[in-house]
C-alpha cells in the first residue's frame, strides 16, 4: 500500500508555503472582492515561459515524490494511489510523440481546454492548470467539462471515466477523474477563473466558464467543483507542485495555499439561483439540404450566466439538442417539407421562447449514375483528434488524404478540419459533373475559401465563414479518371471544416456509369423488387420468384463489386444478408436482373 500524505489545511496555516505577506492584500475580503484581490496577486510576477517551456517545467513540477517516489511523471490520469501504476513515464524520454493506446507517451493536458481561449498566451502555457498526462486519456477527455459520469463510454486504466453527465444542471458528456485527484482538478480550475477573470468575457464557455469575472464559472460546474474541493483535501503532492510551479513561473495557486479561499469566494457569497432565461434565438435559416437531411444555422443566444445548449424542434416535437449554433437533421424523407424552430437553454434549466419557424424541403433522390461520390467523413481516423496531422482513410472505394488536419470538430456529425493544408482523393473513375460540399470556419479567424482542383487544375472556389454553408460548383464536366482536391487558400492559420462532400459523374464519358444505367433500366420489366427500400438492418428482402438465381452481386455507383453471394436464395429464403454498407445508393445484380436499393 502506498503512502498518501494529506495536509488538512485550516485557516492560514498553508500560507507558510508562500512568501511572507504574499496574500496580505486579500486579508479580510470575501466574495468577488477577494477573488479580484487574489487575481491581482497571482497576476503580478507571473512569467510566461512559453508552450515549449512546459516540458522543462515538468522536470520539477510533475515528478512523483509522494506515491512511488521514483522520479517518474506524476500523471493524474494513470496514477494508482493505492496500488501499482499501470505504466510509468520517464521525464523527457517519454514525451509525446504519437500515441494510439494508453502508456505510449505523456503530453500537455489543459484542464481548461485551450480552444476556449483560442490558444492565446499566457493561458496556453500556464503550468498551474496544464498537467503532464497520458496522451491517449488526454485525447479521450478532449474538450469535455468535468462532472459526475453516469454510464461510461471510456475508462482509463486508473479509473478516470468519460460518459454522460449525472451532475445536476448539465446532461452532456463529461470527464470524471478518480477521487484522489478531484480536488486537484477543482483547485486548478479555481486558479484559472481567478487568474484570468478579466478575460472571461472574451472566452468560449465550453459549458465550464461563466462570461463574467464573478462567479466566473457556470453554476452546475461550480457546484461540482466545490464538492470535489471539499471531499478531496489538498495533498502534499499538490503543495510540492505549487512550490515548484512558483519557482518555475513566479506565481502561486492560492487555493492550494489556503483552501478556505474557495468557500470565502463561492460559499456563502454565491449568487442567488439563476432564473433568467436566455434570449430568443434569431437568424434561424436552412443552410443546406440533401435528399435525407436538412442543415440549420442560427445566431448565438445570450444569457446572464451562459447558454449551454439549443433544442431543435421539428414539426412541433423535440428532434435533437446541440451546443453549437448549427445542426444537421438526418434520416428525413426525400422531397418532403419540414418545419423547425429552436429554443436556447442555460445550465439552470431556463428556456428561451421559441424562435421563428423556418421550413426546409429535402431534395429528391438523385437517380444513378448522377451521384458519383459521397464522403460524409464518418470513417475518418480519431486518434490525436486535436492535433494537426496528415490523415488518411478509405471510404466507398476512395482513399482520402488530408494534410495539416484535425478530426475533433463537427458540422453535421464528423468533419475534417484543415488549417494550411488540403483534402485530396485518389484517382476516381467516371469523371465529375458538379461538386457539393458544406464548410464552416472553426475557432477564430476570418472568412476564406477553398480552391477546388480537378487533376491539379482549379475549377472553382468554395467559401467558408463561421456559419455552416453548403456550396455547389456546377458544370465542371471533366471526363475520365479524376483526382479531386480542396485546398485552404488561407496562410494565416484559418481552421476550416469540410463535411458532406459529394460530386456527380460526368454523364457523357463514363462507360461504367452507362453500364449501370442500362442495368437499372432493365429492372423496369422485371418481376423482382426490393422491399422495403431503403433497406433495413443490412438485409435485402426480395419480392418475386427467386428460384434458380445462381449469383447475387452488389455494386457501388463507381461499378466496383462490393460483395458476391453464390446461391443467395437457397433453403427457400427470400432475403440476402449484406455486409456493413454506408449510406448511399447501390445496385443488386441477380444473374441478369439489376435492382437499385438505398441504405439510409
Amino acid at each position: 500500500m502506498k503512502k498518501i500524505i494529506l495536509l488538512l489545511v485550516l485557516g492560514g496555516l498553508a500560507n507558510a508555503q508562500a512568501p511572507a505577506g504574499y496574500y496580505n492584500s486579500a486579508n479580510g475580503l470575501t466574495g468577488a472582492s477577494l477573488k479580484t484581490a487574489l487575481s491581482n496577486i497571482i497576476t503580478s510576477g507571473h512569467q510566461d515561459k512559453g508552450y515549449g517551456g512546459l516540458w522543462n517545467g515538468y522536470k520539477t513540477t510533475d515528478i512523483d515524490k509522494n506515491y512511488e517516489n521514483d522520479g517518474s511523471i506524476l500523471d493524474i490520469y494513470s496514477e494508482n494511489p493505492s496500488g501499482t501504476d499501470p505504466y510509468k513515464y520517464t521525464p523527457v524520454t517519454n514525451q509525446c510523440g504519437t500515441y494510439s493506446v494508453e502508456g505510449n507517451c505523456y503530453n500537455r493536458e489543459h484542464i481548461i481546454p485551450q480552444s476556449l481561449f483560442n490558444e492565446a498566451a499566457p493561458m496556453v502555457s500556464d503550468i498551474h492548470f496544464i498537467r503532464a498526462t497520458d496522451g491517449k486519456v488526454n485525447g479521450m477527455r478532449s474538450n469535455y467539462p468535468f462532472g459526475k459520469v453516469g454510464t461510461s463510454t471510456f475508462t482509463s486504466q486508473n479509473g478516470s471515466k468519460l460518459g454522460n453527465s449525472v451532475s445536476s444542471g448539465y446532461s452532456g458528456t463529461v470527464f470524471e477523474p478518480i477521487d484522489a485527484f478531484k480536488g486537484d482538478v477543482a483547485r486548478m480550475i479555481f486558479y484559472f477563473v481567478t487568474r484570468y477573470q478579466s478575460k472571461l468575457s472574451t472566452f468560449t464557455s465550453g459549458n465550464i466558464l461563466g462570461s463574467s469575472a464573478y462567479p466566473g464559472l457556470q453554476t452546475w460546474e461550480l457546484n461540482v467543483l466545490m464538492a470535489w474541493h471539499t471531499q478531496d483535501p489538498v495533498s502534499q503532492a499538490e503543495i510540492n507542485r505549487n512550490n515548484a510551479s512558483y519557482t518555475f513561473q513566479g506565481n502561486r495557486n492560492p487555493f492550494i495555499d489556503n483552501p478556505n479561499y474557495a468557500d470565502l469566494i463561492w460559499g456563502s457569497q454565491q449568487p442567488p439561483a439563476d432564473t433568467q432565461a436566455p434570449t430568443t434565438v434569431t437568424g434561424l435559416n436552412v443552410s443546406g439540404t440533401t435528399s435525407s437531411s436538412i442543415s440549420l444555422a442560427w445566431n448565438t443566444s445570450t444569457d446572464n450566466v451562459g447558454v449551454t445548449s439549443y433544442a431543435i424542434y421539428m414539426n412541433g416535437s423535440l428532434k435533437t439538442t446541440v451546443s453549437s449554433t448549427s445542426a444537421t437533421i438526418t434520416g428525413l424523407n426525400p422531397s418532403t417539407t419540414y418545419n423547425f424552430y429552436v429554443v436556447a437553454k442555460d445550465a439552470a434549466g431556463n428556456s428561451s421562447s421559441n424562435s421563428s419557424t423556418v421550413s426546409g424541403t429535402t431534395a429528391a433522390i438523385v437517380t444513378p449514375p448522377t451521384n458519383c461520390g459521397n464522403e460524409t467523413f464518418e470513417t475518418i481516423p480519431t486518434s490525436s483528434t486535436a492535433s494537426y496531422l496528415t490523415r488518411t482513410w478509405t471510404n466507398g472505394g476512395i482513399t482520402w488524404t488530408a494534410t495539416d488536419a484535425r478530426t475533433d470538430q463537427t458540422i453535421s456529425n464528423k468533419a475534417i478540419t484543415v488549417r494550411t493544408g488540403s483534402l485530396s482523393s485518389n484517382t476516381s473513375a467516371n469523371g465529375i459533373g458538379s461538386l457539393t460540399v458544406t464548410t464552416q470556419l472553426k475557432f477564430s479567424g476570418s472568412n476564406g475559401t477553398f480552391d477546388v482542383k480537378v487533376n491539379g487544375v482549379k475549377v472553382g472556389s468554395v467559401p467558408y465563414s463561421t456559419t455552416a454553408a453548403t456550396t455547389t460548383i456546377s458544370n465542371i464536366n471533366i471526363t475520365g479518371n479524376v483526382v479531386i482536391s480542396l485546398v485552404n487558400t488561407d496562410t494565416t492559420g484559418n481552421r476550416a471544416a469540410l463535411d458532406n462532400l459529394s460530386w456527380t459523374c460526368y454523364s457523357g464519358s463514363a462507360k461504367q456509369s452507362n453500364i449501370i444505367a442500362s442495368e437499372i433500366k432493365t429492372t423496369e420489366s422485371e418481376v423482382l423488387q426490393v422491399y422495403p427500400n431503403p433497406v433495413l438492418n443490412q438485409e435485402i428482402f426480395i419480392k418475386g420468384d427467386t428460384k434458380g438465381v445462381k449469383k447475387a452481386e452488389i455494386y457501388n455507383l463507381q461499378g466496383k463489386v462490393l460483395q458476391t453471394i453464390e446461391n443467395p436464395f437457397k433453403d427457400n429464403r427470400n432475403s440476402i444478408k449484406i455486409k456493413d454498407l454506408e449510406q448511399g445508393v447501390y445496385i443488386l445484380k441477380l444473374d441478369h436482373s439489376s435492382l437499385k436499393f438505398i441504405i439510409k
